[in-house]
């Protein structure tokens, strides 16, 4: 597997990763996420070979890579932009680490056909990489990465140039073609969404650190702080009696001060007739799959709420019910968080 040990990078004084510790079993699929300028993309370069680490090791089946040069490390790095050459075919895209390996042509023009139907691209061999859309340009980059074979691919935000629909449509494909092709990787995002669509463990970066790992579970229901839970998109973080009072709702009285602390999701409050919770309504606006509100709750304060699309709208200063939906909410708190692994 991939061993990351007290890996950290400095650019001066500064340190752009600083003692981070991660491993990636042979198979897995790991998201890096954090903001811009946590330190996510450095990490991924300093794996590669192209950023020199200050301390720490990067190894691999157990061997230290701190010798290795980037092209002996049988790792794949692909970019947001793919970096396709412009003056070659998608074939000749796809097929160039295999061409310079000196494999027989007919062996490269079977991979790539096999590449190219893999990533849903069958038939493109012949086609301009100039008339290509965004979506199919990052397949070709990703057929092209998977061409060798790497024992790791790295993927550092190769869907943040796409538009929404797309990259929500390329993130599931993506899962799907890492699965097909049993590829261990590592990819870099900023978006949480993309990150729980592809992979199936997280690291979360905040200034060259990292703060929380584990399963998307984990993760997911305890993060470790507020900026945390913002970050993953929860909506709104209660502490101490308002926290209690929704728990309460929920069912789960707290008892701990460990436990007053709860991230909410915009669809963790819905309203119901005889709810646990009271509210007034302080705005509404209807969207296709609920009509999403916001209302000041009783003991609360004002948080998001949602109501069922086919239900009347509430006027604003209409008071309302509320029940509480557990799985939309993460409980926050020292004793609750997993240690970075």
């Amino acid at each position: 597997m991939l061993e990351l040990r007290g890996v950290t990078v400095r650019f001066d004084s500064t340190r752009a990763v600083d003692g981070v510790d991660l491993d990636v079993p042979v198979g897995g699929v790991l998201a890096v996420l954090g903001p811009s300028g946590s330190g996510k993309s450095t990490l991924l370069r300093a794996v590669a070979g192209l950023e020199e680490l200050a301390a720490g090791s990067v190894r691999y089946d157990g061997r230290d890579l701190a010798r290795v040069p980037p092209h002996r490390r049988g790792f794949a790095l692909m970019f947001q932009d793919g970096q396709l050459f412009p003056h070659q075919s998608v074939a000749g895209n796809v097929g160039y680490a295999l061409r310079l390996r000196r494999t027989p042509a007919r062996a490269v023009r079977a991979r790539v056909a096999e590449l190219l139907a893999l990533v849903g691209l069958p038939g493109f061999e012949d086609r301009s990489t100039s008339g290509l859309s965004g979506g199919e340009r990052q397949r070709v980059a990703l057929a092209r990465a998977l061409a060798v074979d790497p024992r790791l691919l790295l993927l550092d935000e190769p869907l943040s140039a796409l538009d929404r629909g797309l990259r929500e449509r390329l993130a599931r494909d993506l899962r799907e073609i890492l699965l097909a092709a049993g590829t261990t990787a590592v990819l870099v995002t900023h978006d949480h969404e993309e990150a729980f669509t592809v992979a199936d463990r997280l690291a979360l970066m905040r200034g060259g650190r990292l703060v929380q790992s584990g399963s998307l579970e984990e993760v997911w229901r305890s993060p470790l702080d507020a900026e945390a839970a913002r970050f993953l998109g929860y909506a709104t973080v209660l502490d101490h009696e308002a926290a209690r009072r929704v728990l309460a709702a929920a069912g789960e009285p707290s008892s701990g001060g460990a436990e007053r602390r709860v991230a909410l999701r915009r669809s963790a409050l819905r309203v119901v007739p005889g709810g646990p919770l009271r509210g007034r309504v302080r705005s509404a606006r209807t969207t296709p799959d609920a009509v999403r509100l916001r209302v000041d709750v009783d003991g609360v304060g004002e948080v998001d709420a949602v109501a069922a699309p086919d239900e009347p709208v509430p006027p604003s200063g209409r008071e309302v019910t509320l029940t509480v939906d557990l799985s939309r909410a993460a409980r926050l708190g020292a004793d609750r968080t997993r240690r970075p692994h």
